[in-house]
């Protein structure tokens, strides 16, 4: 059995199983409204690539931290959301097909984004340069197998067994929480080198990527709340913008840049910013009115 089972096996397959079960929730024409009416996936994305990693480098800039964890906080920051942040805004009854939109559309345009911010964090904090190249087609191939055709099969199967897939929407809500929650615990303990992993010796770290994560999701809801898009909206793009994908963080950090320390502000991140990022979302649901 690999050393890191539950990171090289169970979380793919658990990240697709979520997607395929949103995908239960979404009809064929959300999709469709989605690039009809532009505005609400043109300011989500816009608002990750821009001012989240702004908001990164100003933490940065403000704060005495050790410039090892700062490149980790940028790291964080050029990264696109993932199949959580799709999960947070299927439990919230967010807009999910604008959700896995945003994030399959900045999957892509990170590929060629995050060398490029990551390399300004470099310079600015470390004084080193580091060409970073991300496994371009394996990267393609993760993306659509764990994202876009999930989502297919959900969609299709909602189509053609409409009244079965409405009858799983609320089991779901609730199922696929826990089974992310039961993979994300084998990995922070059960994996090889989790014995090492010790987040409360980094108790002073944990302020800087939290103020990350609720800085993020209050810019996102404030552009999209600017520009007038329907309240649902405003806080699916506050969730996506504010949870950002832990795990191609940690891979960028320990194996592109081979720095554990980098490493740790991505790990604590992926330790909370599910929880916060529920509870910031709930919130803005009930209250923004």
């Amino acid at each position: 059995m690999s050393e890191n089972f539950f990171s090289d096996i169970l979380l793919p397959i658990t990240l697709a199983i979520i997607t395929l079960g949103m995908g239960l929730a979404i009809e064929s024409k959300d999709f469709a409204g989605i690039f009809r009416y532009p505005k609400a996936i043109i300011t989500g994305l816009l608002t990750q690539m821009l001012i989240l990693p702004l908001i990164a480098f100003l933490i940065c800039f403000s704060f005495e931290i050790d410039p090892v964890y700062k490149v980790g906080l940028i790291i964080i920051a050029a990264c696109p959301g993932g199949a959580t942040s799709n999960l947070v805004n299927f439990m919230l009854n967010g807009n999910v097909a604008l959700s896995l939109s945003i994030t399959l559309v900045n999957s892509l345009i990170t590929l060629f984004t995050i060398p490029a911010i990551v390399r300004v964090g470099l310079e600015l904090f470390r004084d080193e340069q580091a060409i970073i190249h991300l496994p371009f087609f394996e990267t393609i191939l993760n993306i659509f197998l764990v994202v876009a055709i999930p989502a297919a099969i959900g969609v299709t199967i909602r189509h053609f067994f409409r009244g079965f897939a409405i009858g799983l929407e609320k089991p779901l809500r609730y199922v696929l929480p826990v089974l992310l929650l039961v993979v994300y615990s084998g990995v922070l303990f059960i994996d090889k080198g989790a014995e090492s992993l010790h987040l409360m010796d980094y108790l002073n770290l944990y302020p800087f990527p939290i103020l990350l994560n609720v800085l993020s999701m209050l810019g996102g809801w404030f552009v999209a709340k600017q520009i007038g898009l329907k309240r649902r909206n405003q806080f699916t793009i506050a969730v996506e913008v504010g949870l950002q994908n832990s795990t191609l963080a940690i891979f960028i950090a320990a194996t592109l840049l081979s720095s554990q320390q980098m490493a740790v502000i991505p790990i604590i991140y992926g330790s909370f910013s599910f929880f916060t990022t529920w509870g910031f979302g709930y919130l803005l649901k009930r209250f923004s009115r």
